[in-house]
């Protein structure tokens, strides 16, 4: 476009989409990129693609830590007898599992 004697690009985004919901994991991997991978968020953001991006790694995320907290629990024997027996045992290896799940997810999924 042409402004006075200059040229100037005529840029404009994209439409995006913004029926997505993004949860926590979504707006984690946000967040990083945003404050360490511009480059991918710019490109993203300018493309539209960003919302449905993020609502993809939310699920990927979810799904992921379902599986892993599945895993963990059968491995280290937690069940609903030590639940129903030990409640305060019980809920502190729910925790360490979710929390070893969440710094497995972290790791692949979000601070790549």
């Amino acid at each position: 476009i042409k402004q006075g004697d200059y040229y100037l690009p005529n840029l404009v985004l994209a439409p995006e989409d913004t029926n997505y919901k993004i949860g926590k994991y979504g707006r984690m991997k946000l967040n990083y990129w945003k404050n360490n991978k511009k480059a991918e968020y710019t490109i993203l953001f300018m493309d539209g693609k960003l919302n449905r991006y993020l609502h993809e790694i939310d699920i990927a995320c979810e799904e992921r830590i379902k599986a892993i907290i599945s895993q963990l629990v059968k491995q280290e024997n937690v069940t609903e007898e030590l639940k129903e027996t030990n409640q305060i045992k019980w809920v502190g290896k729910m925790n360490s599992i979710k929390n070893r799940a969440e710094e497995i997810i972290f790791n692949e999924l979000i601070y790549v």
